[in-house]
């Protein structure tokens, strides 16, 4: 457990270098709440794409971080990948993101977890929508929390996915399409009245930059609107491939939410998962 913690500790300090470089940069997009926009989305035009749920935590240290992060790559272990959707789903469990995970302050929110049976996806007018699992996926959920509001500062929606694929080249489609999704709908409609406005993204793949800790790694960030919330406030979404696995990590901010209370968050959240992809999928030694 010893050795965990200073592993996901280190893939913290890799992703907030990567979100430094990617778009949590001040330079890097527009101003709301006075500060800056970050983060992303997911899925095909005429069909349901295996990407995240629309959506979306408390205030801790920002990690520091490393410009040469020690962070492990261990080849995917075939033996060890899921084959049937029990297996997939059973893998979920162990490596979805909780609420101790993410950060202090961060209680689950209602719903909890998505439909398992369902999976989101972009449609050709940018909505996002829900349809029936897609072939190319195995199981995927994602979790739903959020850090309630306090005097002087609004609530913090976060979500975490995790979807199974088949292969890694599955895995790696999905990744491509996050990217499309940006280019082709820069304005996203949530559910509801929840808007994103602004969407850009950046991309890395594994050894570029400060990439040591995902085969692919993409950010996307922009500004959130929802009727209750007002806006425009920061979003981000990060995502990272390994193997089979797609994990995601999205934060909706409010009135008074900072980048800094919403990168550790973020980082934290991603480096968990992604080291339990490790430790459930890699090759030993």
């Amino acid at each position: 457990m010893r050795h965990a913690h200073r592993t996901a500790g280190a893939l913290a300090c890799a992703l907030a270098a990567w979100a430094a470089l990617s778009g949590c940069s001040e330079s890097a997009s527009r101003s709301a709440d006075g500060a800056t926009p970050g983060g992303r989305s997911g899925a095909g035009v005429t069909a349901p794409g295996p990407s995240r749920p629309p959506g979306s935590a408390a205030p801790t240290a920002a990690p520091t971080a490393s410009p040469t992060p020690l962070v492990s790559m261990p080849p995917v272990d075939e033996a060890r990948m899921p084959r049937s959707p029990a297996q997939a789903r059973a893998l979920l469990g162990r490596v979805i993101a909780d609420s101790s995970l993410i950060g202090p302050g961060v209680v689950p929110a209602t719903p909890y977890e998505s439909d398992p049976s369902a999976a989101p996806y972009l449609d050709g007018k940018c909505v996002w929508q829900t349809g029936p699992l897609p072939a190319d996926v195995l199981a995927t959920r994602t979790r739903y929390f959020h850090v309630p509001a306090r005097e002087g500062r609004g609530r913090i929606q976060i979500n975490a996915t995790v979807t199974v694929h088949h292969s890694r080249e599955e895995s790696g489609w999905e990744v491509a399409r996050a990217m499309e999704e940006v280019m082709r709908c820069p304005d996203q409609q949530l559910r509801g009245d929840q808007r994103l406005k602004g969407l850009l993204g950046t991309t890395l793949y594994y050894g570029e930059y400060t990439n040591n800790w995902t085969e692919d790694a993409f950010n996307e960030y922009g500004e959130y609107y929802g009727t209750e919330e007002g806006g425009p406030h920061l979003y981000y979404w990060y995502q990272g491939q390994y193997g089979p696995l797609v994990m995601a990590v999205s934060a909706k901010g409010a009135q008074g939410v900072t980048k800094e209370e919403l990168s550790p968050l973020l980082t934290q959240g991603m480096a968990w998962m992604m080291q339990r992809a490790k430790n459930e999928l890699g090759k030993a030694g």
